[in-house]
């Protein structure tokens, strides 16, 4: 067995001068060496991350209270590292403190993150440890072992549903390795009898991060199965998407850094799959669908693509133009930690409206997640937004819109990001989109969205609801009190997908 071995020692406490002597500082020191059988699978220049939880039921990279990250600099696994939270390359996300000095039982995990083409921690590639617990006390010590690399996703073994998995030459070009595209298709229960007929075709957007082992999740939905092979369900074909990127989820537009993925899947991926499913591509039924970020990009691709596609359907989708970007406006406002009132801006809240999160709080985390020690290639929701939607920097890696630290925000990288508001791209260029998208899109978002998405939304439908020559159609609707996709179903979208399609619309 490939084992990576860790031994975590949890010092004594340390107190820093100029705090009191009740407010004491816990000193965290993690000793890492990689045993021979794993040298193989070791990538140089990975993070390495350390959760913590107080939770029993699931392991600690899944659902944490603490973490801590460093990158451990020219460690080639022939030494042993030894991660020390009094370094200062070393950061931590949480109350670290607070956390340590509870009397509570806590569980640890270590997960070493090194797959160079996915920005997430939890994937192939990397690799991770067993789960262990302690209550924390002076001279504590507890030995770990990382004894696993991470497998890769697998997709359901299933008559009705298709894997499809193709390198693609774009984006090998873009990157100068090979890079692929994947998609699950789920057949309608019909397909096998009609080999040569065209069903119409949606292709459904994940939520951010999501992978195409979407489609295990549906199979496993009895209630959906059994709507969806008892003959009643609209015989449409149902694509999952893949949102894999070097840096998170890359949101299936092309952008300076994660490449022509928009053009990658329009001309590779997509062909690919209607060519296997014997889709007709004049038929005009080709849709999107999606929720959360999967909204975004459904709604996105239907407008940067608009003949392409014949309509979509978009839930919650993450901020559409970015003068409201949850609470913020990118383009004017000082900071994104801060309101222009003075306030620490909320990043998400309850359905009731009290605030669960601050901005500040998350950039925080996904700066102990990323390699260069900020949200730059964190790989989470802002690293993935400042890829997509930034320019590529000096290093080669995307320009921060941001600062991490103080949260201060560059115009200049914002002003750039203008060609992803949706919102712009559709005032600049009406006279030639409006007429392209009419009877296409239809957007639903709740009025207490618990990241305030659904304020762009708002002022996307008031620039619609304006529009002349031609008079936008969309169809944009708010439910009070409903959270962020509470409405968001698949068979409810499959069923409105087939009602556009018997209208063959194109």
């Amino acid at each position: 067995m490939k084992v990576l071995t860790v031994a975590l020692l949890l010092l004594t406490f340390s107190t820093i001068s100029n705090l009191s002597q009740a407010q004491k500082t816990p000193v965290l020191k993690v000793k890492i060496s990689v045993s021979p059988e794993l040298k193989s699978s070791f990538i140089r220049g990975g993070r390495i991350i350390l959760y913590l939880t107080r939770q029993q039921h699931k392991e600690p990279r899944k659902g944490f209270d603490v973490v801590v990250g460093v990158t451990p600099q020219n460690w080639d696994s022939s030494t042993d590292f030894l991660l020390d939270t009094r370094n200062q390359e070393v950061i931590t996300a949480g109350t670290f403190k607070e956390f340590l000095n509870s009397p509570d039982q806590f569980y640890f995990q270590v997960l070493y993150k090194q797959n160079p083409d996915d920005g997430q921690e939890n994937v192939p590639g990397n690799l991770i440890s067993q789960v262990d617990s302690m209550r924390f006390s002076p001279n504590a010590s507890l030995s770990l072992e990382l004894q696993k690399v991470i497998p890769p996703f697998e997709i359901v073994n299933h008559k009705f549903v298709k894997p499809v998995v193709i390198q693609s030459k774009y984006l090998t070009e873009f990157f100068g390795r090979p890079r692929y595209l994947k998609a699950s298709v789920l057949l309608p229960c019909s397909f096998f009898d009609y080999p040569e007929k065209s069903f119409p075709i949606c292709y459904r957007a994940p939520g951010l991060n999501g992978r195409y082992d979407g489609v295990n999740g549906m199979i496993r939905n009895k209630d959906f199965t059994d709507w969806w092979f008892s003959g009643k369900a609209p015989q449409i074909i149902y694509v999952f998407l893949d949102s894999q990127g070097p840096y998170g989820d890359s949101y299936q537009v092309d952008s300076e850094n994660n490449g022509p993925c928009g053009k990658a899947l329009t001309e590779e991926l997509i062909p690919e799959i209607e060519r296997q499913v014997h889709y007709q591509k004049d038929s005009g039924m080709r849709y999107l669908a999606g929720a959360s970020t999967g909204g975004w990009v459904a709604l996105g691709l239907q407008i940067f693509y608009p003949d392409f596609f014949n309509g979509t359907w978009s839930y919650s989708p993450d901020p559409v133009e970015f003068e409201h970007y949850g609470l913020m406006d990118i383009y004017h406002d000082e900071s994104i930690f801060y309101s222009r009132y003075g306030y620490l801006q909320p990043e998400s809240r309850s359905l009731y409206g009290d605030m669960k999160w601050t901005m500040k709080e998350c950039i925080e985390e996904e700066n102990v997640l990323g390699k260069t020690g900020n949200y730059l290639i964190s790989g989470g929701q802002f690293g993935a937004y400042n890829a997509v939607f930034g320019p590529k920097g000096k290093d080669g890696l995307p320009s921060l819109m941001f600062d991490p630290v103080t949260g201060k925000i560059d115009h200049a990288v914002a002003a750039q990001w203008e060609k992803y508001d949706l919102k712009k791209v559709l005032e600049k260029n009406w006279t030639t989109l409006g007429p392209k998208l009419q009877g296409k899109i239809w957007v639903w978002t709740g009025d207490m969205d618990g990241l305030f998405s659904n304020v762009a939304t708002r002022f996307l439908k008031m620039y619609l609801d304006k529009t002349e020559n031609p008079k936008s159609d969309a169809k944009i609707s708010f439910t009070p009190m409903a959270g962020h996709c509470q409405e968001w179903s698949d068979k409810a979208v499959v069923e409105m997908v087939a009602e556009k399609a018997s209208k063959n619309f194109k």
